[in-house]
């Protein structure tokens, strides 16, 4: 089980998770106030850091292909988190930053118990690496960060007809994540809120302690055929 986790907002805390047992660690180079967000230049210094130690991830919630194509560019993650609004990148849009970034991994979100969230997942299985499939939230721009779980039965069926790697996110913590891989059976997991120690006005690090149950609760989850 693949387990990913943002939002590291250094090279010494990325590192940190990776010494949890993280797989793929999440950053958040923007300016928008996103959760978490850091500069290009910080997160371009953690996928350094990261580089032989685990997989970085870098997110994008724009929807302008030459944004995204900059941020890549400067930054330098090994995956591409695309997660704006629900349809904002296209399929089509998707296949264009593909031949434009031909060596990085495209992870495409899906916003689950949105309308046609089936046959979204279906569309974009067909253009990217991964799936990864979020909640949402009117606080938060972009799929993800909601903090809050969704049906996991939904989930449960764009994994078993995806064809490609489906990582669950969405209100995952150490306490639900083992049931979430059961009924939904995914290739990875995926924390950001409740792995986070919260001081307020949306501040917050990454409660280690929290990471290494997490990590550990999905590790040992087996799910038999």
């Amino acid at each position: 089980m693949i387990v990913q986790i943002y939002t590291a907002q250094s090279a010494a805390e990325a590192l940190n998770l990776a010494r949890c047992g993280v797989d793929y660690v999440g950053l958040t180079p923007t300016d928008i106030g996103l959760p978490g967000q850091i500069s290009d230049a910080t997160a371009a210094e953690a996928v350094r850091a990261l580089k032989g130690v685990a997989v970085s991830v870098a997110l994008s919630v724009s929807a302008d292909l030459d944004e995204i194509e900059r941020m890549a560019t400067t930054v330098k993650p090994d995956v591409l988190h695309l997660c704006a609004e629900t349809g904002a990148v296209s399929v089509e849009s998707v296949r264009q930053l593909r031949r434009r970034l031909p060596d990085l991994k495209i992870m495409q979100a899906i916003a689950v118990g949105a309308d046609g969230d089936y046959e979204l997942a279906m569309e974009y299985a067909g253009v990217s690496d991964f799936l990864i499939l979020d909640s949402v939230t009117e606080d938060v721009s972009g799929v993800g960060a909601a903090g809050v779980t969704h049906d996991w039965s939904r989930s449960a069926r764009i994994v078993a007809d995806a064809g490609i790697p489906v990582i669950l996110a969405g209100g995952l913590s150490p306490d639900n994540v083992a049931e979430a891989i059961e009924v939904v059976r995914p290739w990875g997991v995926d924390s950001l809120t409740h792995t986070s120690r919260h001081f307020g006005d949306g501040k917050f690090e990454k409660d280690l302690d929290l990471v290494e149950q997490f990590v550990r609760a999905a590790k040992t989850t087996r799910v038999f055929a």
